[in-house]
């Protein structure tokens, strides 16, 4: 089997590292734009954008055991637009290469790739083969093993995913992940359980009604 883009992922991550935040855990730029991914009505009244890194052991953690419920309950019933934005921490090679597969795979199947690798995480960090994992995961999206690295290879995708880095660090202020905004208000506590996310949204919702 052809070996792993070693030096193309170690470019990656080093071209990231200056914004990658040193651990998980704990404004502005929040105008939904074309390069955004997003699930969701539009015109919803809440616009819920999550800024969260595919190495974050507590991103994963939420979208594994609240995204679901949140999904249904607000995503899936036109109460909230939701907005994934990536973010790059530790390993950052993972972070990395994760979400320039999850753009590669396209639109209709970028939610899918984010899914799971946030469900991989366990398997990466036990194993330590990211690029077994991530293979796996392409190929389930549809992606043959030449399609996979030339992804993860892509100079053009990591200059755009690093200009996004760049932006959001200086506009939104990110310093944790995961970070949430509802409507513009930032809650940066990390994994938001449902209380919560049921409070920020009746707040943003009643903003919307004054």
């Amino acid at each position: 089997m052809r070996s792993f883009a070693r030096r193309s992922i170690l470019t990656a991550a080093l071209a990231v590292a200056t914004f990658a935040l040193a651990a998980c855990g704990g404004g502005g730029g929040q105008t939904v734009t074309a390069d955004d991914m997003s699930l969701g009505k539009a015109d919803a009244p809440v616009t819920v954008i999550e800024y969260a890194s595919l190495s974050c052991s507590h991103c994963g953690r939420w979208n594994r055991e609240v995204f679901p419920e949140f999904k249904t309950k607000y995503i899936d019933s036109g109460k909230v637009r939701y907005v994934f934005r990536e973010f790059i921490t530790a390993p950052p090679e993972m972070a990395t290469a994760g979400a320039l597969l999850a753009r590669c795979a396209g639109k209709d199947k970028y939610f899918t790739v984010v899914d799971a690798v946030f469900h991989g995480q366990e398997e990466i960090y036990t194993t330590g083969d990211i690029r077994g994992v991530l293979l796996r995961i392409a190929q389930s999206a549809g992606l043959s093993e030449d399609q996979f690295m030339s992804c993860v290879s892509d100079e053009k995708a990591l200059k755009a995913l690093n200009a996004r880095v760049e932006k959001y660090a200086k506009e939104a202020k990110i310093e944790g992940t995961p970070t949430f905004f509802f409507n513009g208000d930032k809650y940066d506590k990390g994994e938001m359980p449902m209380a919560d996310i049921d409070a920020a949204y009746a707040k943003a919702l009643a903003a919307t009604r004054k």
